[in-house]
């Protein structure tokens, strides 16, 4: 129960990654962490394959100042998460507090409109390579990629390590 007393906020759109919210999720649980599903305008999605998940707030309920870590999936949804202001500005809020900010595989696509990729080193799932380089990240091909508060990984086969990447930085009181 090393994350006792800790909030992480997962975001949640249509067609997310179904393991890359779900594993992190139960193994922050696991950790005792409180999850908080975080949805846009809708409280009840389906992932990518299918797999439903309901939102325990909205978008419009939540600022930087409720969460200790902020967790972005991948699979189609960052396409629809990147195009929703209030998900950009909870995304800088929680950057600018030093907070961990975790993304993985497309997830980059929000972090790149978000605007807080300048000067980082990251990576993401090989497709997305030229947008996060052109936000003005370093990207390197490793499965997890930690720089100050920022976290992220390629596909699901990293979450092993990216989710420890997470829980340790949480774990350590990292801001």
């Amino acid at each position: 129960m090393i994350l006792k007393g800790k909030k992480v906020g997962v975001l949640i759109e249509k067609d997310y990654q179904d393991l890359e919210v779900w594993y992190p999720a139960l193994r922050l649980k696991e950790e005792g962490a409180e999850v908080l599903l975080i949805g846009t305008t809708e409280r009840n999605v389906k992932g990518k394959y299918g797999y439903p998940a309901v939102a325990d707030r909205l978008m419009d309920e939540v600022n930087g100042t409720d969460v200790d870590a902020l967790i972005v999936p991948g699979g189609w949804a960052p396409d629809f998460l990147r195009r929703y202001a209030p998900v950009l500005r909870l995304v800088r809020e929680v950057n600018e507090a030093g907070k961990p900010l975790a993304a993985i595989c497309h997830a980059g696509w929000v972090l790149a409109s978000a605007g807080v990729l300048k000067g980082k080193k990251a990576t993401s799932f090989s497709a997305i390579r030229a947008d996060v380089e052109n936000a003005g990240a370093r990207w390197v091909d490793e499965a997890v990629v930690v720089d100050g508060n920022l976290i992220t990984s390629r596909t699901p086969d990293d979450l092993p390590v990216f989710t420890r990447a997470l829980i340790d930085a949480l774990s350590r009181g990292k801001k």
